[in-house]
This record gives C-alpha cells, structure tokens and sequence, in this order.
C-alpha cells in the first residue's frame, strides 16, 4: 500500500474548509494533490498545527502556522504525534510506503522515528527547489 503525505502550507482559504480543500489557493498543494490522488492508495495532510489529518475530515479553520520556523523540541513532539497517529492508523505496516511530499522540516524530525519501523519510505521532491518541484509534479 502506497501512502502519501502532503505538508501544509501557508496559502489557505480563508474560511473553514475540509482538510483536502483548505489548502488549495496553493499551486504545490493543488499540485500535490492531484498526484497523491491519481498514484497513491491514500493520502493524509500533515499540519504543522493538526499534525496528521485526513484529507475528508471535518472542516477546519484557517491558521497560521509552520514548523519551518519552528523551534526544534517543537518540531521533535510534532512528528512524535504523528508517528503516534500513523502507528494508531495501521500505517506502518511491512507493505506500506510512506510517500512524502514536503520540506524537510516536516520529514526530518520523523524520519528518526520511522528508522526501526517495517515501512518504506520516498521522498520524491528531496533536495529540490520549489520551481523544480512544481515542474516534477507537472512531469508526474
């Protein structure tokens, strides 16, 4: 099973929104998207402020926030919440791989956490700048 993670970002509408439309007024997470949902069997947001959501939860309120600035104890409990909601998901089971659409902020604090985990893990926009990015996505 193939699991995509997209990372929040800044651009939001701005009134509440399910998870998968909240994000739209941005081109990476349009983009995104798009992909998560033509190649991979599920997908999830990963919110700074919500940490792991479900793209067709409830509706939720524009916010400002990012773990870009973050502190790093800070982004170290975001992604151990995470962890914890993907374990309490079933999502790191041995068939799973973790596609992950987002900056480094977002993956490397939980990337430690995932080291002893039966899961594979993809980075496909690794190292890439946001123009190169948005041209991946477009090639994909």
């Amino acid at each position: 099973m193939e699991i995509g993670l997209i990372s929040c970002t800044k651009s939001k509408r701005d009134h509440p929104a399910q998870p998968k439309d909240l994000y739209m007024e941005s081109m990476l997470f349009s983009k995104a998207r798009a992909y998560a949902d033509h190649v991979h069997d599920e997908w999830y947001i990963l919110s700074a402020k919500h940490h792991l959501l479900d793209p067709d939860g409830p509706p939720i309120e524009p916010y400002e926030e990012t773990l870009t600035t973050a502190a790093v104890e800070q982004r170290r409990a975001w992604a151990q919440t995470v962890y914890d909601q993907l374990s309490a998901n079933d999502l790191l089971e041995p068939d799973t791989t973790l596609v992950i659409h987002a900056g480094k902020a977002y993956y490397e604090p939980l990337l430690p956490l995932l080291e002893y985990d039966p899961v594979s893990i993809e980075i496909p926009t690794e190292g890439l700048q946001i123009g190169e990015t948005l041209a991946w996505y477009n090639d994909h």
